[in-house]
């Protein structure tokens, strides 16, 4: 009787033994921007703070609970659904909201990386904020985050060797085309975006020279400069973000600025080499996957043409 009842004992230990091991082995610890998070599983109700995180999730198929209450960008709106709790703007967050909202992670990024003080303590936080000067390779790094806790790692890779695929044909389209800029308008001002700024990749990826040397670029507008400047620069090819049409302020401002009699003398101007870049996906999601893709094939069709 004391071994049959030893035995049922030790079973009983060994199954408790065997699922605790599986629970330990389902909580998985993501290393991200400002520290380590642990996720317990697969996350089931997912809200997100920023639209790059919804971009990259979405092309992963993984549908959230809760994104911004603000600045949607046109081509992520069917991804959004009917019943998406809004979390706040990009920058303020309604963490009461988000507190009832029982989730299992929460994404923050750029804009709502100051939050994650407040928010680690309401929910399993991962801050997905990515460096200007690298986006591409930031965008992979995400992309290899989300599939390792979602369990699609597969498809992550899938998406990774597409990115990598279009950088490298508008890389090679880009070979011996010139000097070029980015320029930003905002609010009838000109700016010239660089190698540190939210599409850095046209000058760090795809390897074009930059007609200004030295940029400080700026949040907002770049680095101010004058339709003189421009001329004096001459750049051979010109990028442009219009941030009014970006924020859903004014679209076609950035047309109508550059409507003007010195720029119309600059190379990029007399030989129609001049890529309007998708506004919102440059200044608003410009490190998320469709995003970023949706950009490289502008440019390789503006550059291919």
């Amino acid at each position: 009787m004391l071994f049959r009842t030893t035995a049922v004992a030790a079973a009983l230990f060994a199954g408790a033994l065997s699922m605790a091991t599986v629970a330990t082995a389902q909580d998985k610890v993501i290393t991200h921007a400002q520290g380590e998070t642990t996720v317990s599983g697969v996350p089931a109700k997912v809200l997100v703070q920023d639209w790059a995180s919804l971009d990259n999730l979405a092309a992963l198929g993984v549908t959230v609970a809760g994104v911004p209450s603000s600045n949607a960008p046109g081509y992520l709106k069917d991804v959004i659904p009917a019943d998406a709790l809004a979390l706040g703007s990009l920058f303020e967050p309604d963490f009461e909201g988000i507190a009832a909202s029982e989730s299992d992670v929460y994404f923050i990024s750029g804009r709502s990386a100051s939050v994650y003080p407040t928010a680690k303590d309401i929910l399993p936080t991962i801050d997905l904020s990515v460096n200007n000067s690298a986006i591409v390779d930031g965008l992979k790094n995400n992309l290899t985050t989300l599939g390792t806790i979602f369990d699609k790692q597969d498809k992550a890779a899938e998406l990774i060797a597409n990115v990598d695929a279009k950088v490298a044909e508008a890389k090679a389209a880009a070979e011996g085309k010139g000097k070029a800029l980015v320029l930003v308008t905002n609010a009838g001002k000109l700016g010239v975006y660089g190698p540190d700024s939210r599409v850095s990749w046209v000058y760090n990826e795809l390897g074009m020279e930059s007609a200004l040397p030295e940029v400080k670029d700026g949040d907002h507008g770049g680095d101010a400069v004058t339709f003189e400047f421009l001329l004096e620069m001459n750049p051979d090819w010109v990028f442009v973000v219009d941030r009014d049409a970006g924020t859903g302020e004014n679209a076609g401002a950035a047309q109508a600025l550059l409507d003007n009699e010195l720029f119309n003398q600059t190379t990029a101007a007399k030989e129609g080499q001049i890529v309007y870049l998708d506004s919102q996906a440059a200044y608003i999601t410009m490190n998320g996957y469709q995003a970023v893709t949706l950009l490289l094939d502008q440019v390789i069709a503006g550059l291919n043409k």
